[in-house]
């Protein structure tokens, strides 16, 4: 599961790309991916028309409704990527106050080639930062798999 804050911009356009890397893959049918905001803000919503555009400049199919994390989902999922520290740190304390591990809920960009950090968030800024997001998310894509090729054999949720 990809986690941002209102689930319209950066954890549905890492959800696609992720749907998309998943099911030209060996793992095609044994991962679920999908995504969820920390906030409330957008619930119900399509994802960003800005997102939705530079997703599909590269052919990302997109068919997204917001929604708010359910803390029931925490332990349910094996993979939580948390778009930036504040993500990763609430979604931390969700697995805290349910007394459950968090090894499993990590930061997007420590699958980034290029190095850790937070994913930009596009929502008040221009259409580079929105291809920026598809970038890293892009090229995160290797080392996620590798990562989800390892989770429970192969029986894997994200």
């Amino acid at each position: 599961m990809m986690v941002c804050t209102g689930n319209i911009c950066r954890s549905p356009m890492a959800e696609a790309i992720l749907r998309a890397t998943v099911s030209d893959s060996d793992l095609a049918g044994r991962v679920v991916v999908d995504s969820a905001g920390t906030h409330d803000y957008h619930v119900g919503e399509d994802a960003d028309g800005r997102a939705r555009q530079i997703l599909a400049e590269k052919g990302y199919a997109t068919n997204h409704t917001a929604r708010r994390v359910d803390p029931a989902w925490i332990q349910g999922r094996d993979l939580i990527l948390a778009m930036d520290s504040g993500h990763l740190s609430e979604l931390q304390a969700l697995a805290a106050r349910q007394e459950i591990s968090d090894e499993h809920i990590l930061a997007f960009r420590d699958f980034d080639p290029t190095g850790p950090g937070d994913v930009p968030d596009p929502y008040y800024d221009t259409l580079d930062v929105y291809r920026l997001v598809r970038t890293i998310a892009e090229r995160s894509m290797p080392a996620i798999m590798e990562h989800l090729r390892t989770l429970d054999g192969g029986r894997t949720a994200t």
